[in-house]
This record gives structure tokens, C-alpha cells and sequence, in this order.
């Protein structure tokens, strides 16, 4: 039966790719069960090992250990998020423990740490390069961060914690899921549709139709929910459609307040079991920050200096607001709406205006072609690699002398199968093994509008930029060079992982770069200059409100991973004196960012959030050297990627900053970016 499991086989196919169409949901746990069995005799191997222990036989060959079973988890959890089924959840519930056993096979082997430690210990008269010193500090750090030194019941409830919190993670994703999935709002009165754009409904009656209803079906799916928001002129379906979102697993059948509760419980029982005070504490020994004060410090900070002029913002499109006769408070439902209003009358800008010069089509090629301008790669379909959708494509990168880089999987449309919102993943990451190179197999996820019928499926400008953004990650992974895995690509600090693709974004507001393919879809025409001129002109509009929604995220973030006592109160009300300080909405009762938050519950960003900024941060100052130097300046770019894109993880991600910059970042080079100075 093995021998059948094509995940459990090589596929045959070029570069190692898998053969999705030969993997089946059911094919999983025969692999995991078999997979994991694998890794436990390679640790079991290592641990028993009758040599002294060295670098090669214990460090370098622990990380060689479990590829199998890393094969099959990163193609299972990535498919997952983006294609899941009832049979995959099914397997996830039942793997998830099975992993954590693992997990903790590894961590508390006593014998198997015992070998590393010596190693360690012994590091001052190892002749490591950077590479291997490295690997050999995350060792024995990972060890001693998962419990290889406790002892007796504390090492019994430490595997306890370990099992409990991995369920409620998954169970926490899979609420938030569904509870998304849950709702739609089916409009059968095409008067209610007032201020729609055309291409809105268009999408809105084929969901209706896909779906055996007539009319109109809108979701709280990205491309249905935001320009709903945005466009729709009834107030009261405003409302509707935003307590909706904003009550996503807050009750009922998929309600996360419980296990909100206890996951930040768990981990806070974890950290003091590891003599760390706070998750917060755990999580920021490895980033750039270092510790919970200077992230505080950092988020107080910025909300110092971005409250006024948000408040302003607001206070400007309220009084907007009201002249168009809005009565009474500017509440959520209105702000997105009545904004969008703002920024048609000022800037003669709106999405329906821009995305006909924006096909999927023209800026993919030119997303593609400006990663061949800055670092002469090219970018092409891959003949013969299946995908694990009908919707994804395949492509294959190869650099600028023909040699191959990665495999890049497309995946740029929502549905029922699919989370919310857009990343990047690998379902394989970049090693040397027996002097043979492994190339990454990389994953971009999307939930762009779909195309219809009558059109090609259209972006909105801020999709553009995250097609970019998204699209940096890619890069950080494709130019990793390296020998392990565990310390190429994007595996490094998390606050440091978001720089490249912050990055990216910039050149949206190139006007030599969207001259260089914003074409109408239907007549071909260059997008006219003054459209140019005025998205550059608007870059910066509302730039407090949305640093300020933004830093609200990060103190949330912090303040339910900076507990150091129990958590048995309210979430929501936790969660409104948490964010309170950068509040700039007003508050509605029985609405939760916290039970649909799946970026720090369930996604890897507990006591990370703020990173995003502090990212935002590293990349304004960076991006002025591209500025001094010229947008498209292939020096500067090969510094980029020689010291940033390809190092991964291998050495401390300061450095590689100093490196590339030749300083540390001004820290007053993202407010000035975003006009938020007097």
C-alpha cells in the first residue's frame, strides 16, 4: 500500500515537484503515520549514536532527519489553508496530537540533547563556518526553548500544554473558517444595490447563481466584502454586512471567545514553565526587538505620533459625511464608504475607474518583469507540473545565466475551501544534500475577484500592491542560498521577514513602472497620466487612520501576550481597553477583531503583529537608497539580494541590514513616507 502512496514516492516529475494529481485527501495520514515513524528511528539513531558526539553525526544530521515527514506536512497544512475539505480537517484533527507526540520525542530526549549540549559546549574549538554556527546556536536554542531541561512533573506538563494548545489552534482556525463561510446576504431588490459598481455586481449575481439563488449573493470574502463596504449606498445593509464580519466567531456554533481564553492561557503557562514571565518574553528573545519594552516602546511610540493626525482624518471625513447627509455619529459601517466618497471627489480616483487597467493578466506579467529588470531572472509556465486546484498555476523562475531557481505555484481566487486573506508559503524550502541543491517549491495565495463572464478577472489598485508584496516573500525564498533548510529563505526573524515585501510595494507608485504596462482591457489604452498622477497623489491619504488600525493590531497583539496572570475575564472588553489608545472608530458593542484574528491565534504572528510595522520601518529606509541610486538600479538590487534575499537566516538579521545599508535605518524614514510629519 505504501509503495501506491505517491507521497510516500518520488513523483518522477521535473525538479521533484509533486504530483498533485495523483494525491488524494486519503493518501495523508498513511503518509504521516509511516513518515513519522521514519523520523522517530533517524532521532532514536542519532540519540543512541555510540560516537563521540560532533557537528556531522549529531547537529548537521538532525537536520537532515524528518524529510519525509517534512515533505508531507508542508504539502498537507499548505493545501489545507488553501483547498481544505471535511476529509482534511478530519486528518489535521487527528495528526495534530500525533505531531505534537513527535514534537516532544525530539524535544525531550534527553540523550539526544545530552549530544547536542556537548556539541555546544565544545562550539569554541569547532572551525564552523557562519552557516554552521548558526545551525548549531538554533540547536540547542530550539532545545532549550521546548523544554529539554525540565524535569520530572515539569516536563510531564510541559507535553501536556504542548498537546492542548496545537487543538486549540487548529480548532481556532477552523471556527474562524467556518463562521467566515457561514454568512452570506442574498439581495433579490436591485434598488438595494444603489452605488454598486458595475464589476461588484457582476461578481455578486454569478456567486448568486453559483449558488442555485437568483439575484444577488454577497460574502465576507475579500472581493465581495470590501467593495461592498466601499460602494453600497444602504446604510442599514452597510451595517448588516459589517457586524457580520466584525461578529465572526464572536457566538453560536463557531464561537473562538473560549478558546481565546485558552490559548493565551496555555501559552502563558508554557513561558513560566520555561522561567520566561511572559509568551511576549519567549517570542521576542529570537526577533530583532529582543524584548516586550522595546516593542511597547516602539508601538507607544508611533501611536504618539500617528493619534493626531488619524483623528484628523477622521474628524475630516465625518464633517464630509455629514454634508452629504449623513445624520448623526460616523460609525464603521459608514467610514469606508463615505472615504471612498472623499477620495472620488478629491483625487477623481476610485477602483471602478482603475481596474480596467489593471487585468490579472497584465500584472502578473509585470510583477514578473520588474523581478527581471531589478535582478535578471525570468519567469515562466512550467510544461508538466500539475497544481492542486484548477485555479493555480505553475511557473518556473530561472536566473539570469539559465540556471534554475524555484518553482512558483499561483493560486489567485477565493473560495469555500480557502482562508481569508493573501501569503506566502513553500511546499519545499532550499538545502544541499549529498552536494546535490534542492530549489524551493514556492506558493503565492490570493483572493482576488474572479473573472466573469463578461470580464477578465480586474484588480484594484491595492491589490496590485499586494500582488507585490506577496510577491517579495517569493523572492526571499527563490534567491535563498544555503545548505539547510531550517535557515534559508524566509526562516528568519519575524520581525525582520516582512521587509522584502514591504519593499516590493514601492515601485506601484513608480509612474515609470505603471506606464509600463496599465493598459485597458478592453481597448488597450495606456492608463491616462493623469490617473498616474493622481494615485501618487493619494498615496498618502488617510495614512494616520490606517497606521493607526494597523498599531491597534500590534497592541492587541501585545497586550494578550503580555499577560502574566491567567486569563479568565471578557475578550471582548479585553480587547477594547487593549486597543484603546489607537482607537480612532468608534466602538460597537458584541464585535471582536480577537475571535477572527487568525494572524497571531493560529498563522505564527503571538507577540509578532507589531512586525509589520517594524518592518515598514526597515523598508522606507532602505527603499531611499533605490531612490538615490534609481528605482531600477541593478547594483543597488544585487546588494539587496546578496545581502538580504538570499542570507535567510544565517546570520543576525541586523547585520545583514548594515550590510546592505551601510547604517542602521533612520528610524523617522517611514512617517516621513507617509506624510505624517508637520
Amino acid at each position: 500500500m505504501n509503495d501506491a502512496n505517491p507521497l510516500l514516492t518520488e513523483s518522477g516529475l521535473p525538479c521533484g515537484a509533486p504530483d498533485f494529481v495523483k494525491i488524494k485527501p486519503g493518501d495523508y495520514m498513511p503518509a504521516f503515520e509511516k513518515a513519522i515513524e521514519e523520523a522517530k528511528k533517524e532521532i532514536d539513531s542519532i540519540a543512541s549514536d555510540n560516537r563521540d558526539p560532533d557537528f556531522c553525526n549529531t547537529v548537521e544530521a538532525m537536520e537532515k532527519s524528518g524529510a519525509l515527514l517534512d515533505k508531507v506536512s508542508n504539502l498537507f497544512f499548505n493545501i489545507k489553508e488553501a483547498d481544505t475539505s471535511p476529509e482534511m480537517e478530519r486528518t489535521a484533527e487527528a495528526v495534530t496530537p500525533m505531531l505534537t507526540e513527535f514534537s516532544l520525542h525530539v524535544s525531550m530526549n534527553e540523550k539526544l540533547f545530552g549530544r547536542v549540549k556537548a556539541v555546544y559546549d565544545n562550539r569554541k574549538a569547532l572551525s564552523l563556518d557562519k552557516e554552521g554556527e548558526m545551525l548549531l546556536e538554533k540547536t540547542y536554542k530550539s532545545f532549550a526553548r521546548n523544554g529539554a531541561e525540565l524535569k520530572g512533573e515539569a516536563r510531564k506538563k510541559y507535553g501536556e500544554i504542548e498537546e492542548k494548545l496545537s487543538l486549540a489552534v487548529l480548532k481556532y482556525g477552523q471556527n474562524a473558517l467556518s463562521g467566515q463561510n457561514a454568512y452570506s446576504m442574498n439581495i433579490t431588490d436591485e434598488s438595494e444595490l444603489d452605488g454598486l459598481p458595475e464589476y461588484v455586481k457582476e461578481a455578486a449575481a454569478e456567486e448568486a447563481c453559483s449558488k442555485g439563488k437568483s439575484g444577488w449573493l454577497f460574502t465576507l470574502h475579500a472581493p465581495s466584502y470590501g467593495p461592498f463596504m466601499k460602494y453600497a449606498a444602504n446604510r442599514d445593509l452597510r451595517k448588516r454586512m459589517w457586524m457580520a464580519y466584525n461578529t465572526i466567531s464572536v457566538s453560536g456554533d463557531y464561537d473562538n471567545r473560549e478558546i481565546v481564553r485558552n490559548i493565551v492561557n496555555l501559552r502563558l503557562e508554557k513561558a513560566r514553565l520555561l522561567s520566561y514571565g511572559t509568551h511576549a518574553d519567549y517570542v521576542l528573545e529570537e526577533n530583532m526587538a529582543k524584548d516586550k519594552e522595546t516593542v511597547n516602546g516602539f508601538l507607544s511610540g508611533l501611536v504618539e505620533r500617528t493619534m493626531p493626525f488619524a483623528n484628523e482624518e477622521f474628524g475630516l471625513i465625518e464633517d464630509f459625511a455629514h454634508g452629504k447627509g449623513l445624520e448623526g455619529e460616523l460609525m464603521p459601517w459608514d467610514f469606508p464608504y463615505y472615504s471612498e466618497m472623499y477620495r472620488h471627489e478629491k483625487f477623481d480616483l476610485n477602483d471602478e475607474l482603475l481596474k480596467p487597467y489593471f487585468s490579472l493578466e497584465s500584472v502578473q506579467d509585470a510583477v514578473f518583469g520588474l523581478a527581471g529588470r531589478l535582478y535578471g531572472i525570468s519567469i515562466r509556465p512550467a510544461a508538466g507540473i500539475p497544481a492542486y486546484h484548477n485555479d493555480v498555476r505553475v511557473f518556473e523562475m530561472t536566473d539570469n545565466d539559465g540556471s534554475f531557481l524555484a518553482l512558483l505555484y499561483m493560486d489567485y481566487f477565493p473560495r469555500e475551501s480557502k482562508r481569508s486573506g493573501a501569503w506566502m508559503t513553500e511546499f519545499r524550502g532550499t538545502s544541499v544534500d549529498g552536494g546535490k541543491e534542492k530549489r524551493p517549491f514556492i506558493s503565492l495565495v490570493f483572493n482576488f475577484t474572479k473573472p466573469s463572464s463578461k470580464k477578465p478577472s480586474l484588480l484594484s489598485f491595492s491589490e496590485v500592491t499586494t500582488f507585490l508584496h506577496e510577491f517579495g516573500h517569493a523572492l526571499h525564498g527563490a534567491f535563498a542560498k544555503g545548505r539547510y533548510a531550517s535557515l534559508t529563505g524566509t526562516n528568519v526573524a519575524r520581525d525582520f521577514v516582512e521587509l522584502p515585501s514591504q519593499l516590493m510595494e514601492n515601485w506601484a507608485y513608480v509612474p515609470e513602472y505603471l506606464n509600463s504596462f496599465a493598459r485597458h482591457y478592453r481597448t488597450g489604452e495606456k492608463i491616462p497620466s493623469e490617473y498616474v498622477d493622481r494615485i501618487i497623489g493619494s498615496r498618502n491619504f488617510l495614512s494616520g487612520y490606517y497606521q493607526a488600525r494597523q498599531l491597534s493590531f500590534g497592541l492587541q497583539d501585545m497586550a494578550w501576550h503580555c499577560i502574566s496572570e491567567p486569563f479568565e475575564g471578557n475578550v471582548l472588553e479585553f480587547e477594547r481597553k487593549a486597543v484603546e489608545p489607537a482607537r480612532v472608530l468608534p466602538s460597537v458593542d458584541c464585535t471582536s477583531v480577537a475571535t477572527n484574528f487568525n494572524h497571531i491565534f493560529a498563522g505564527g504572528y503571538s507577540a509578532g503583529y507589531y512586525s509589520y510595522k517594524w518592518a515598514e520601518t526597515l523598508e522606507a529606509d532602505a527603499f531611499s537608497l533605490f531612490l538615490e541610486n534609481g528605482v531600477f538600479d541593478r547594483a543597488t538590487a544585487a546588494s539587496f539580494r546578496e545581502n538580504i534575499l538570499s542570507k535567510g537566516g544565517i546570520e543576525d538579521a541586523g547585520v545583514l541590514y548594515r550590510r546592505f545599508r551601510g547604517r542602521d535605518p533612520q528610524p523617522d524614514a517611514l512617517m516621513e513616507k507617509l506624510g505624517l510629519v508637520r
